[in-house]
């Protein structure tokens, strides 16, 4: 076998691969657009029925506005702490710069089951139990990891000197990290700000243990999958699913034109 066969083999097996793990999910579409009043594939003919439902049933519009207001606070908070966090751990540099930055992996190592019973016992503390402000906390720490690990990596790429020049120029640090090292970086930022938002729009583990009475879309297609398996639920998950890909496919395309 020669080198180009092995290549075309090689490719084949990947292709296969990323079927095999995305496909799958590609199921859900047509069921969002099923005849029946049950998860199955249209019958019939396809009908809009389940994604009028989606728009005018007051309950889901309202766990969507949730979702999006939990995740835009918890992107927020988790993008500003990622990269401070990144860019002491930047300056630190050594070895207790690696340990830090490994301890904010923390998160992303600990089952989520483990971390919920944790969080749950400080929001108790914190009489944030239940609250909305309790759960952007936990899903800003929860998406915190990915702002870390893309600004990181943004960071190692850049050289330290740009800032030294900066700071001889008469910039203080403030100034030097807002014009001149936030700009360098900004790709790596904006790639965690996805990452940490996708992160917590899906989450469900830690609201089941900690929103109380808050319903978060998540929650409510938990809810929907163990009443009456309501296809509206595929059409969430399509929705979800679009959404994911125009976002990572708006950031590929950001990421290229920085290239260039």
């Amino acid at each position: 076998m020669d080198r180009l066969q092995r290549s075309a083999l090689v490719m084949a097996c990947a292709w296969l691969i990323l079927l095999f793990l995305f496909l799958p999910a590609l199921i859900v579409i047509p069921v969002s657009f099923t005849d029946t009043r049950y998860l199955a594939l249209p019958q019939d003919h396809w009908s809009l029925q389940h994604w009028r439902h989606l728009l005018t049933d007051p309950r889901w519009r309202d766990s969507m506005a949730t979702s999006l207001a939990i995740a835009s606070a918890a992107t927020a908070l988790a993008v500003v702490a990622g990269t401070l966090c990144a860019l002491g751990c930047w300056r630190i540099a050594g070895r207790w710069g690696e340990r830090i930055r490994l301890a904010m992996l923390v998160p992303l190592v600990v089952p989520t089951i483990v971390y919920a019973l944790g969080i749950y016992r400080v929001l108790v503390t914190l009489h944030l139990l239940g609250t909305p402000a309790g759960v952007v906390l936990a899903h800003a720490v929860t998406g915190l990891p990915f702002v870390v690990l893309t600004v990181s990596a943004s960071l190692a790429g850049l050289d330290a000197r740009i800032e030294q020049a900066a700071r001889g120029l008469g910039a203080s640090p403030t100034q030097a990290v807002r014009l001149v090292i936030i700009p360098n970086i900004l790709p790596g930022v904006l790639s965690g700000a996805i990452f940490a938002f996708v992160h917590s729009w899906d989450e469900l583990i830690l609201v089941i243990f900690i929103a109380g009475r808050l319903f978060t879309l998540p929650r409510m297609m938990w809810d929907g999958i163990n009443d009456n398996l309501d296809p509206t639920i595929a059409v969430v998950a399509t929705s979800l699913i679009l959404f994911t890909m125009l976002a990572l496919l708006a950031q590929m395309r950001r990421q290229q034109r920085e290239i260039k």
